[in-house]
């Protein structure tokens, strides 16, 4: 498990730096200009503290790998990990909506990868909390 674990924190990590990008790709300069200020900042500081959340949960994984198998608290925080990325699988599927990715390549792909990835991170904390 310590290998799925320093698995996930590294691909976390990069998933956090991934935001960094967002705004350009999303082209957030024009996107965002007719919402409020307070709903573009909004938009801004909330990536930016998912980001900076997946990147410590995933140096957490890569740091504390052992800990987080082997002890009571460490227990407890894979639980916590499974509920929030089984929370993240469910959006995946039923709140984002299918007219975002079905029908184009690149979309497609990427909602297959991350799916797949939220599979992984979900049975893999959810494994480490009901083995020990």
């Amino acid at each position: 498990m310590q290998t799925h674990l320093h698995i996930i924190g590294s691909l976390l990590m990069l998933l956090a730096f991934i935001h960094i990008i967002f705004p350009k790709y999303f082209n957030w300069k024009i996107e965002l200009q007719p919402l409020s200020l307070i709903n573009r900042q909004m938009m801004s500081t909330h990536t930016f503290f998912i980001a900076l959340t997946v990147f410590l949960m995933g140096l957490l994984c890569v740091t504390s790998a052992t800990q987080l198998i082997q002890t009571g608290l460490g227990n407890k925080i894979t639980l916590g990990l499974a509920i929030f990325w089984t929370f993240r699988l469910f959006f995946q599927f039923f709140v984002y909506s299918k007219k975002l990715w079905k029908g184009k390549k690149f979309e497609t792909i990427i909602h297959i990868i991350f799916s797949v990835f939220w599979v992984y991170l979900t049975t893999v904390f959810f494994t480490i909390y009901f083995n020990n």
